[in-house]
């Protein structure tokens, strides 16, 4: 896992996190496509959330001297229940 495929998959991310927001908007009256689509949208925010904190964790051990490559992907539950 390199800086780079991580960036590339938090842009894939991205674009399906706006592809499903553009959708909400025509799926405003079908309440079950509605549902589906804020379910795979909070998928979305929390793998974002994940792959964000790895990255910031490559980053942090790099300027300290460590070894990005010891980074890990920190379960959903420890990474939503950050303090910012």
């Amino acid at each position: 896992m390199s800086d780079e495929s991580i960036a590339a998959r938090i842009e894939q991310l991205v674009a399906d996190e706006h592809d499903l927001r553009t959708r909400e908007q025509v799926d405003r009256e079908d309440v079950d496509r509605l549902t589906a689509d804020r379910e795979r949208l909070r998928a979305l925010e929390v793998e974002l959330d994940r792959c964000w904190d790895v990255l910031r964790q490559r980053r942090a051990l790099r300027s300290s001297g460590g070894n990005p490559h010891t980074a890990s992907v920190r379960d959903a539950e420890t990474v939503e229940h950050y303090q910012q």
